[in-house]
């Protein structure tokens, strides 16, 4: 089940990367917000990928849904029932506000993986038989 896969770690690294740099030097109204959202399915996913040896469908499923799950906790306002919407960092990672556009940016993000996974599977399948 459990199986470090160096590809898929450093993928998470480059846009774990990308993700603190658009949450210290990036403050407008679409990057910040949504490409943020959008790339944090993609590292969620590929952070998964790097340790558990699991089907894409499995893990990007899984993903979606932990990223729903927690989309909702913000509309619950979650952080301030556990008593945290003080904390900075909490209020970051957890999130305070709903958005169905997060809903959105998640969904196309985890289809990205999709797309790019069944290219890498097919290109894949393709050089073995050359």
């Amino acid at each position: 089940m459990f199986q470090f896969h160096k590809k898929y770690f450093l993928w998470a690294l480059a846009l774990f990367a990308v993700e603190v740099f658009i949450g210290v030097y990036v403050r407008d109204r679409f990057v910040r917000p949504f490409i943020g959202d959008f790339l944090v399915v993609i590292l969620l996913y590929c952070l998964v990928k790097s340790f558990v040896n699991t089907s894409v469908r499995r893990a990007a499923v899984g993903v979606l849904l932990f990223s729903y799950l927690v989309e909702t906790l913000q509309y619950l306002k979650i952080v301030k029932w556990l008593g945290l919407e003080y904390n900075r960092l909490a209020s970051i990672i957890i999130g305070t506000s709903f958005s169905w556009e997060d809903m959105l940016a998640y969904t196309l993000g985890i289809g990205l993986v999709l797309i790019l996974e069944k290219r890498t599977k097919t290109q894949s399948s393709q050089n073995s038989l050359s």
